[in-house]
């Protein structure tokens, strides 16, 4: 009983015993483990209250008591004990299991759901053994391996995985990161191999695949588990390395040292836990699913006993929800373990029927639900610890922590959360392991306006706080879970170079979002003002962006060519040069800058290629009126599609179109109908738009497109057929070479015409493609909007390019006749539409115009006579309409105004004389021509009849040989025979007899008026004669006050009839002189531009006058009046509307005069000119001081030098435009050392044509000095013995070539060159320099061959050796020769002897002469024999010699057969050849090499291959260069050769056939890395470094993954040599970044820095180097080249700190192994 009253005490104060007291004083705790007491009483210290055990322990089992005790205390004591309970962050410990499933897959992690709200997180080196060797190989490898599957590709939110707690990091402000491991090898770490039965259910990973099956790594030490296939198909589909597998063991075998796995989806799910599998504490493991029994049910949760002696606990969050009221004490029920405790042994589960069924997946929660506000949720049940749980509106279940019940602790009210109180809340998470919502109730979380990410949208303006400034940018908090980072560019509108003094950490921002990405919990901010405060648009996406629409942005690249504007979401357009202002701008980056924030409006955008064009001029391309306002509206309504023909109301005109309203839907569809669209006709659709009214109706109009907000119209008849018989192409797909398409013209370039069809296909027809005939111009011949039948002749698939053909011959059926008669019948048609809508109109002017058809006779009166004869007429019937009858309508008769006369319509037959039949022929006199047509009138029955100008929508143009003329006699064949309502018969010209002709082109001018404000409105016309006083007088014109008001101009000349030249005519008058003046014209005011007394403007102009007693044209020569000298030529004016050039070569034969022009010629002064021709635009004309010269032999002419080529001459521009080149030989009459010392580019010299020579003795002859060097022009010129001077041209293994002129080449083989003997050539090049001048003597003259053989020996030329005696080099054979002349002359002075005494014996007795000869000669044969023999084998030793060069073709044939494989000897052979000009021998010596040489030596061969493409390239054509290509590449791996040709057209500076050839390079080996180095590599010589930038994009998507970080290496490597530094270093930065570790590239930017970095960049770079986290004998390598580097360059103190930092690195890491 006392027992009872102690542990149950009936009520009043008793003093409760401690804990501590307790545990330490009972008997039965002696064998408590201490780790057991102190996790208790470190519980005691955490709970700052006492505790009492309600019951005596009642087994001997003294852990299994204390458990189930504590565990019974947290069910009945929850104020005391909730953290045995609950599982707070706290709880968390190193070492602990728990089961968890995947929230979220990032690139390095897994974000784990843990039980109660908790999160971990998995990093990637967490994952399993296996994984982490594939990642260790692929940092070693430095690239990426196939076998490596990113985490996404392995795991996916909602799978449930078994972790293991590594380490609890707790941050700055108080939050735990729990760090998690799902490594087998962490997670069994409590099982070893006799722990492991049959039926366990483990985790494990694909360690590597089998035939049989798979190892699977289980992470217990010394067992093999395999895993076969069969138990496996129903799990596995597509087997990855470090897969996850939930597997159960089906075999033990050998003491567990081999288990045999199963997958089988159906065995995993059904396995349960028993005792007989020998689970004990130590490795009970989370994700079991056991059978247990209900102890106690208490309002916080349930205990629970499994396994026979487990207890565990069930919190209230894990309770089913379906059965929380029927759970009794004594039920079973299936649970499953979520946790296990390492030192308490605490169990928790769960009863929640997702993770009964090992394998499966809990409930998930829409990501739309996250964030959503839930106005009403009960309360289901309050928990004074923990929180409250609440039922949703949608009945699902969610729980709130009680720090989010109130916004303070304070504040907290629990009154407030009775079971039933209803209460506003947010959700904020989803806890994947309760299957619970998280929510908040705090007013500040209900009312934010971002919560997460996603709540985040391009273009939010929010409020944020400064965390911190660096280098990239600055990092702003907006809420507690989101972080911004505002990029260095976007802190201000301007950038800052210190924005640490604006900006301070805390300080509160307003920033505008530029881009976010929920994904990867990115946000990009932007502090510039402008962006911020905008009200315009925020463009996000490419499809937003509509024609037309205006907002801002920012510039981040100005270049030649223009800006790039980047918008939101990373956006980005070009504005072209000719937009950036509407004045021209010669260097955009000097204007803009990057950070500058713009307005720009969009003018085109191709969604799908990410293509956005952009203009800075607001004000240039104007939107139709009420376009935006209406579209969005309708949009949403009414989709068109392309060829649906509608019927549209104008309901506004602007300057290019109609805005239209489509009438099948209500007038709410606004649309726009270009003016190009209104006819296929361009002189109809101008027509068109001018009668078109507000209001009108047009029928029958196609939708061309409908993009966005923008519906497009067409009319053109031409285009809605082609659409309607389907003759057109949707895509880029459809189209095929040959195909002929109909469209209309997009935009007339220089180039060439860019011409759409339906459906948005665009093609190029080059300049020549457009036309049969040449084309000069090529707006002479297509207008924009005009309809066009195109042929495709070529597509670029990669490029997305089509190539168009215009030409008629091309495009044309055939059938010229009925192809015009089609065209001009449907321009008849569109003609009496035209008629039909004016004569609804109630103008008067419109009804009169469409009364008065072809044929109508009118009764008029002469108004005036103009100067060609023409005669203007006026009437009561046509007033208000301007009638003119031509010089020849008027038949010569002669008309005054205010005659009365009768006049015809010409386009009205007026006669019938003669049936006339269909396809008959007529003789026709041409009366009228119109845009489109002519009136002609048949000679044999006097009927009108239409002829058409053009026979095909493409042919526009005529030269005006073959223009139509008034007049003009033509046959034409009729196709209509009645006349129709326009009052003509429509017929054809004989294609039989036709003579080409064509419509006369005039250039559109716009319809804006100028400003003439400033302007005197006057009545002066033609020939008035006016008296004015001067008021000044400029060299080009006197200004002249009329009266007082009106002021009026003479041009200098209009002053004299007859002009002294030299003088200043404006001169002659003097200010306030009385002059008397006639009217001859004006000038605009604003504009000075002449105008014609016909110009509408011509009243309000400034009077142009003239003072010449007579007025007559001047032939011959032109006057010429200076008015501004330029660089190259000078200006000059004929007359007030007539300027012209003089080129500066053409001003004087005098070079004097050409030296300094503008001390010559004065402005005002008048000159005597010769008109030469006349510019493209025909506008000025090309004049000529000096005559116009023909270009002949002999000629002496002046020249400009454009160019100066090393020892080959000059490049001289001549007069007229053409081009000469002087060769060094002709730059003088005596040679010297330095021939083009004398010039530089620019000087003016004289020459004389042909082969422009500038000798003085030509171009002076009479004051010509003694010529030295005599000209040689052919070899006939030199002759044997003589001796010339000439320059040395290159120095070959056959000898030195010697330049005698420019077209005369000799030879000097070495033993001619130099009395000493040479054995390396290298000293020739040394002392024989290409271009050096010598004297030599001519050998031997072939005349056959044009060889000429020269010595250069001090015997021959009484000249210095080439070679200095100081050398010391011996003589060819000196000391041999020596020998032998020595013994020959002892040998002969002793048989002289001999003879001598002989001879005087016998001389008394007989004297035989002619015998005695004989023995001499015999004797004189044998010295003779023996000297030839010797020569013999002196000159077999010489070929013998190793080191003697090859002399003749023999010695080359010779040796070629000793070494056939050598291609080194085969290209000498070559050289030889080539040296002496025999081009056809040297391909023979190729093709012979290329048949000898083995066919194993495949590098041989290539050498030959590459010196014939060199032979062909500098000798041959292109044609010939061609065809040994593909023979080589057909012979050779084709990389090489392509390579190769490449090298030679660089080389020989064909840039463009080079950019050609590695164009299809780029296609034809897109995979071969060297092809893009190549290419970059001559990119950057040409100093194209965008292109370059550009390919390194393309590099990187076509070739794979792991070479991008080598590529990037070596393009940044390329950029240091020929490129811009620094973006060559942002690479080297940006590689780095990526791959730290990568020691090679580090290595590699290092060298390059130190050639040609700062010290502070080199040192920068070896401070982050030693600072990384690499291996010891990698850092050793660092260090030892960072103390070199200091050795050499730095101090004492450098070095030394050196040192410093090594030995820091040794000690830590010393230390850190001691740990």
């Amino acid at each position: 009983m006392a027992s009872m009253e102690e542990n149950f005490p009936r009520g009043g104060i008793q003093k409760k015993l401690l804990l501590k007291t307790l545990l330490l004083n009972h008997s039965q705790f002696r064998f408590v483990d201490k780790c057991f007491i102190l996790f208790y009483l470190s519980l005691t210290e955490l709970g700052k209250k006492n505790c009492v055990f309600p019951f005596p322990f009642k087994t001997c089992n003294i852990q299994q008591e204390l458990r189930m005790s504590t565990t019974l205390l947290s069910l009945t004591c929850q104020d005391n004990h909730c953290v045995l309970f609950f599982l707070f962050s706290q709880e968390i410990c190193e070492g602990m299991l728990l089961l968890g499933c995947i929230k979220e897959v990032t690139f390095f992690e897994l974000v784990i759901s843990l039980p109660n709200g908790l999160t971990g997180f998995v990093p990637v080196t967490q994952i399993s053994d296996a994984y982490s060797e594939l990642l260790n190989e692929q940092v070693t490898q430095g690239e990426l391996l196939e076998d490596l599957n990113s985490l996404s590709d392995l795991y996916s939110p909602g799978m449930l995985v078994r972790c293991v707690v590594t380490s609890v990091e707790k941050s700055a402000d108080g939050r735990r990161s729990i760090k998690l491991s799902i490594n087998p090898k962490n997670v069994n770490k409590g099982l070893n191999a006799s722990a492991l039965t049959s039926g366990m259910l483990l985790s494990g990973f694909v360690r590597s695949v089998e035939d049989h099956g798979y190892l699977i790594d289980i992470g217990v030490r010394g067992t093999h588990a395999f895993l076969p296939h069969q138990k496996a198909q129903n799990y596995i589909k597509a087997v990855k390395r470090g897969q996850s597998l939930n597997c159960l063991i089906e075999e033990v075998k050998n003491e567990g040292r081999v288990v045999r796995l199963s997958a089988d989806r159906s065995e995993v799910a059904a396995s349960i836990a028993t005792e007989q599998q020998n689970w004990t504490l130590s490795n009970l493991l989370p994700g079991l699913v056991v059978k247990a029994q209900v102890q106690k049910v208490a309002p916080l949760g349930i205990s629970l006993t499994f396994l026979s002696s487990f207890t565990g606990i069930v919190d209230f969050m894990h309770v089913d929800p379906e059965k929380s009221t029927n759970y009794s004490p004594n039920q079973v029920v299936k649970a499953c373990i979520l946790s296990t405790h390492p030192t308490s042994k605490v169990v928790h589960l769960t009863l929640r029927q997702a993770f009964l069924c090992p394998g499966g997946s809990p409930n998930q929660l829409s990501n739309d639900r996250i964030g959503a506000v839930v106005e009403e949720s009960t309360v289901k049940a309050f928990y004074k610890q923990f929180g409250a749980v609440f039922e949703l509106d949608d009945g699902m279940l969610a729980f709130a922590r009680l720090k989010h019940l109130s916004k303070t602790r304070k504040s907290f009210k629990p009154a407030a959360f009775k079971a039933g109180c209803k209460h506003k809340c947010r959700i904020i998470d989803y806890s994947l392991m309760d299957e619970m919502c998280i929510v908040s109730l705090k007013h500040q979380i209900i009312e934010a306006r971002f919560l997460r990410y996603q709540d985040i949208h391009t273009g939010d303006v929010m409020q944020g706080k400064v965390l911190s400034l660096k280098p990239i940018g600055m990092q702003v908090k907006v809420t507690d879970g989101i972080k911004g980072l505002v990029p260095s560019m976007h802190l201000a509108d301007v950038i800052l170079k210190q924005p640490e003094k604006k900006y301070n950490v805390g300080d509160e921002v307003r920033c505008r979002v530029l881009e976010c990405n929920p994904e990867e919990k990115k946000l990009f901010l932007t502090l510039k003002k402008t962006l911020v405060q905008s009200k315009l648009p925020v463009l996000s996406s490419y499809e937003d962006a509509e024609p037309g629409l205006i907002t801002h942005g920012f510039v981040v690249c100005a270049r030649e060519f223009g800006c790039i504007v980047k918008f939101y979401n990373d956006v980005k357009g070009l504005v072209p040069k000719n937009e950036l202002s509407s004045e021209p701008i010669s260097c955009p980056d000097k204007v803009f800058h990057d950070g500058q924030v713009v307005k720009v409006m969009v003018l085109k955008c191709e969604p799908q290629q990410e293509r956005l064009l952009l203009s800075f001029r607001l004000s240039s391309k104007p939107v139709p009126e009420g376009r935006t306002e209406c579209t969005p509206k309708k949009k949403q309504q009414v989709k068109y599609q392309i060829g649906e023909m509608v019927d549209v109301k104008v309901l506004k005109k602007n300057e290019n179109g109609l805005e239209v309203s489509i009438l099948e839907d209500g007038d709410d569809v606004i649309a726009w109908l270009p003016t190009g669209h209104l006819s296929d006709f361009v002189a109809n659709s101008k027509l068109l738009w001018h009668c078109l009214q507000e209001g009108d109706v047009l029928p029958r109009v196609m939708c061309l497109s409908d993009k966005g907000d923008r519906i497009i119209l067409c009319r053109k008849s031409a285009v809605i057929s082609a659409v309607q018989e389907e003759q057109v192409v949707r895509s880029f797909s459809e189209i095929q070479p040959g195909v002929l398409l109909t469209g209309y013209v997009r935009k007339v370039m220089p180039f060439g015409v860019f011409v759409e069809f339906p459906f948005g296909v665009t093609g190029l027809a080059p300049k020549v493609s457009m036309s049969d005939k040449f084309v000069t111009d090529t707006k002479d011949h297509f207008v924009v909007g005009q309809t066009v039948i195109a042929k495709v002749m070529s597509i670029d698939e990669e490029k997305q390019r089509v190539l168009l053909n215009l030409k008629v011959s091309e495009c044309s059926s055939g059938d010229s006749a009925a192809e015009s008669f089609s065209l001009l019948n449907q321009y008849f048609k569109e003609m009496e539409e035209i008629k039909n809508l004016l004569r609804r109109r109630e103008s008067g002017l419109a009804q009169c115009l469409s009364e008065l058809v072809p044929g109508k006779e009118l009764q008029l009166v002469v108004q005036d006579v103009m100067e060609d004869g023409s005669a203007l007429f006026s009437g009561s019937c046509v007033r208000g309409w301007t009638v003119t009858a031509t010089h020849y309508h008027l038949g010569g008769k002669k008309v005054v105004p205010g005659e009365k006369a009768k006049g015809l319509v010409l386009h009205v037959d007026a006669i019938t004389s003669k049936r006339l039949t269909k396809n008959s022929q007529h003789p026709a006199i041409v009366q009228h021509i119109a845009e489109e047509f002519a009136i002609v009138s048949l000679l044999d029955s006097g009927r009108l009849a239409a002829v058409p100008i053009a026979s095909h929508f493409n042919d526009t143009f005529r030269f005006d040989s073959e223009k139509m003329k008034v007049g003009q006699r033509i046959y034409a064949t009729l196709k209509t025979v009645k006349a129709n309502d326009l009052g003509v018969v429509l017929a054809v010209q004989d294609p039989t007899k036709k003579n080409a002709f064509v419509r006369d082109r005039k250039e559109s001018e716009t319809a804006l008026e100028e400003t003439l404000a400033a302007a005197v409105k006057h009545s002066l016309s033609l020939g008035d004669i006016v008296t004015g006083t001067v008021k000044s007088v400029k060299p080009t014109h006197v200004t002249v006050a009329i009266d007082d008001k009106l002021t009026g101009s003479i041009h200098a000349s209009q002053i004299l009839d007859e002009v002294p030249i030299y003088s200043f005519p404006t001169y002659t008058l003097k200010a306030g002189q009385k002059v008397t003046a006639r009217v001859i014209g004006g000038r605009d005011v604003n504009t000075h531009r002449y105008l014609p007394i016909t110009h509408p403007h011509f009243t309000r102009s400034v009077p142009e006058l003239s003072i010449r007693p007579r007025s007559h044209a001047v032939f011959g020569c032109l006057l010429s009046f200076q008015y501004n000298i330029l660089k190259n030529w000078l200006e000059v004016e004929v007359a007030p509307d007539v300027r012209g050039r003089v080129p500066r070569l053409l001003l004087s034969l005098n070079t004097k005069v050409l030296k300094h022009p503008e001390k010559n010629f004065k402005n005002g002064q008048a000159l005597s000119a010769t008109v030469t021709g006349t510019d493209a635009t025909e506008t000025n004309l090309f004049l000529s001081l000096t005559g116009i010269q023909s270009l002949e032999p002999g000629t002496i002419t002046v020249g400009m030098v454009a160019k100066m080529i090393p020892h080959i001459g000059l490049t001289i521009t001549l007069p007229g435009g053409k081009t000469g080149k002087v060769s060094i030989f002709h730059l003088s009459d005596k040679y010297t050392e330095s021939p083009l010392s004398d010039f530089k580019i620019g000087k003016v010299v004289r020459s004389c044509f042909i082969f422009l020579p500038l000798f003085s003795s030509r171009l002076n002859p009479k004051n010509s000095s003694k010529v030295e060097d005599a000209e040689i022009t052919s070899i006939k010129d030199v002759k044997k013995g003589q001796l010339l001077r000439g320059y040395v041209k290159s120095v070959t293994p056959s000898g030195v070539f010697f330049g005698l002129s420019a077209s005369l080449l000799g030879r000097i083989l070495f033993q001619n060159v130099s009395p000493y003997f040479v054995q390396k050539h290298s000293l020739y090049e040394k002392y024989l320099p290409e271009g050096k001048l010598l004297t030599a003597k001519v050998l031997d003259v072939n005349k056959n061959e044009n060889h000429v053989e020269l010595s250069l020996l001090p015997e021959d030329t009484e000249m210095p050796s080439v070679l200095p005696e100081s050398l010391g080099l011996p003589r060819y054979g000196a000391e041999e020769e020596k020998r032998e002349e020595d013994k020959e002359e002892k040998k002969e002075k002793v048989k002289m002897k001999r003879k001598q005494r002989r001879v005087n014996s016998e001389s008394d007795i007989c004297s035989f002469p002619i015998l005695h000869q004989k023995k001499q000669t015999k004797k004189e044969k044998e010295l003779e024999k023996q000297k030839k023999e010797k020569e013999l084998c002196k000159l077999e030793a010489a070929l013998m010699d190793p080191s003697r060069q090859p002399q003749s073709a023999d010695d080359f044939d010779r040796l070629v057969l000793s070494s056939p494989n050598s291609s080194i000897l085969w290209l000498q052979y070559m050289a030889f050849h080539l040296q002496a000009t025999e081009i056809e021998k040297a391909r023979a010596v190729a093709e012979r090499a290329l048949k000898t040489i083995c066919f194993r030596e495949e590098q041989e061969k290539l050498n030959v291959w590459v010196a014939l493409l060199n032979l062909e390239n500098m000798y041959g054509t292109e044609e010939t260069l061609m065809k040994v290509f593909e023979r080589a590449v057909q012979y050779n791996e084709p990389l090489k050769v392509f390579q190769h040709l490449c090298d030679i057209y660089a080389s020989s500076e064909k840039y463009k056939q080079a950019e050609e050839l590695y164009h299809t390079m780029l296609r034809r080996f897109r995979q071969e890395k060297s092809v893009w180095l190549k290419y970059a590599s001559f990119l950057l010589k040409q100093g194209q470094t965008e292109a370059t930038h550009r390919l390194l994009e393309r590099a990187l998507k076509a070739l794979p993954t792991k070479e991008h970080v080598d590529v990037i290496s070596r393009f940044a490597q390329l950029e240091f040599r020929f490129g811009d530094p620094e973006h060559a270093k942002a690479l080297f930065e940006s590689t780095l970044n990526s791959y730290p570790k990568r020691t090679d590239i580090w290595s590699i930017y290092m060298d390059i820095m130190i050639k040609q970095g700062s010290q502070k960049e080199v040192r920068d770079i070896f401070e982050r180097v030693i600072h990384l986290n690499l291996a010891p004998k990698k850092m050793k390598f660092f260090f030892k080249r960072y103390l070199d580097y200091e050795k050499k360059y730095g101090t004492t103190e450098t070095v030394m700190a050196v040192k410093t930092a090594a030995l820091e690195y040794v000690e830590a890491k010393s230390s850190l192994a001691d740990t």
